[in-house]
């Protein structure tokens, strides 16, 4: 495994589009490039394919709570390359509707994150990763509603205001 970080430039977008089951159905060419996969290895896999190890299973919670519930997300997020590289996105998440308002899938618009961003969730995303070893993702959970109580913020508002 490569593990080096990949970056791409601030004005571009990685943008997808999976089902409700979250196999990608649709990516730009900026994700397709980025992740080091061909389009038709893309097509069809699940979106998870993309997972880095090092990430939160409470963040990827978050996010299935909320879309799931036809809400949309922000997140930061490590993803990982077909070869071991890794690539730190700002990502909304949103579900997509049919015209009944039923939900059909899901779409994301990915840019990258600001230093000053990552100068917290780096630190934070450690931590929760660590009370996952030792707890599971409940304490994971809870480390988070500790230190969101204490800045008196929503997960929505803390990531809003990075």
């Amino acid at each position: 495994m490569a593990n080096n970080e990949i970056t791409f430039p601030e004005k571009k977008f990685i943008v997808s589009k999976t089902d409700l089951q979250g196999k990608i159905t649709y990516g730009n060419s900026l994700f397709i490039s980025i992740s080091g996969y061909d389009e038709e290895e893309l097509l069809g896999a699940p979106h998870n394919i993309l997972r880095h190890p090092e990430m939160p299973k409470l963040i990827y919670k978050y996010l299935w709570e909320y879309i799931r519930r036809g809400d949309e997300i922000f997140a930061y997020v490590k993803n990982k390359t077909k070869n071991g590289d890794y690539y730190w996105v700002y990502a909304h998440v949103t579900p997509s509707f049919n015209h009944s308002g039923q939900i059909i899938g899901y779409h994301s618009a990915r840019r990258k994150p600001t230093s000053k961003a990552m100068n917290v969730i780096l630190p934070l995303y450690q931590s929760l990763l660590n009370a996952e070893r030792s707890g599971g993702v409940a304490a994971s959970e809870k480390l988070l509603a500790t230190k969101l109580s204490q800045t008196g913020q929503t997960y929505d508002e803390f990531i809003f205001a990075l």
